[in-house]
């Protein structure tokens, strides 16, 4: 693993060769902030099954996945594929056939993580920046695109420990949903847990009109509310819980034409 740290909170980063029994078909191997730990309350980050178990799935911490949009040529038989920031990957059977080489390079407030993939007719270059200044830290993610047009379709998934009210978070945007077991909307514009404790997963999409970029405040049991802003609007938005953590996921739906090259990043504050 990887520590990113200063005076105030530590950041740990799996490491994309040494921490490979960690990682599957889902999350990017590269920049996966798998814990952030506060000098005086220690650790901020949840997970599904954390902290009794760990699971290549489900994950914990901020993985941030592009598993949804797998790249291979149309007339192409089988089932391997290539899955950005994952590598070459047997769709049907879930598992890495071949994981990407990343170079690592780590200063005193950031590590960068570039890798080059190529599969059949596709060819990309990636690059996760993950910083940390005071409070904030950022995960910035360049896809560079040399070849044929590339769709992408990414997103974060910010574990963290359930509040200690059943508020959980609300947005700069507005949103909606229809009744359902998991999630309600208080009248101060957060959304919360309808019952609880939760016994089991409550996954529910959002409803939105949005044409900014997203800005979340997420109650926290250690410290209160923290924070999170993203540099692009939200396409399909969905959040997800169950009995040990809570997370929103922001999608982000674009093309990168050929030749094009594609920068968006996310502020965590805490």
């Amino acid at each position: 693993m990887i520590d990113l740290a200063n005076d105030q909170l530590t950041v740990t980063l799996l490491d994309p060769e040494s921490d490979r029994d960690r990682f599957g078909t889902r999350y990017c191997t590269g920049g996966y902030i798998f814990q952030i730990a506060d000098r005086k309350v220690g650790d901020l980050l949840s997970g599904p099954t954390y902290p009794e178990d760990f699971n290549t799935f489900d994950g914990q911490g901020i993985p941030d996945s592009f598993n949804q949009q797998p790249l291979r040529d149309q007339d192409s038989p089988g089932s391997e594929a290539l899955i950005v920031g994952v590598g070459r990957c047997n769709l049907e059977k879930d598992e890495v056939l071949a994981f990407d080489e990343w170079t690592v390079s780590a200063e005193s407030d950031h590590v960068l993580f570039s890798t080059t993939q190529t599969f059949q007719s596709f060819e990309l270059e990636l690059k996760r920046r993950v910083s940390l200044h005071g409070r904030t830290i950022r995960s910035s993610t360049t896809l560079s695109n040399p070849g044929k047009r590339i769709p992408l379709r990414w997103f974060p998934h910010p574990f963290y420990p359930h509040p200690d009210t059943d508020e959980l978070c609300r947005f700069n945007i507005a949103v909606s949903f229809p009744e359902n077991e998991g999630y309600a909307l208080s009248e101060s514009g957060f959304i919360r847990r309808s019952q609880s404790p939760w016994e089991s997963g409550y996954f529910q999409a959002l409803d939105h009109d949005a044409t900014q970029p997203l800005v979340v405040l997420q109650k926290h049991p250690g410290i209160g509310l923290v924070g999170a802003t993203t540099s692009y609007v939200p396409g399909f938005f969905p959040i997800w819980g169950n009995a040990n953590t809570f997370s929103w996921e922001p999608y982000l739906e674009r093309t990168v034409p050929a030749g094009q090259t594609m920068t968006w990043w996310i502020d965590y504050e805490f």
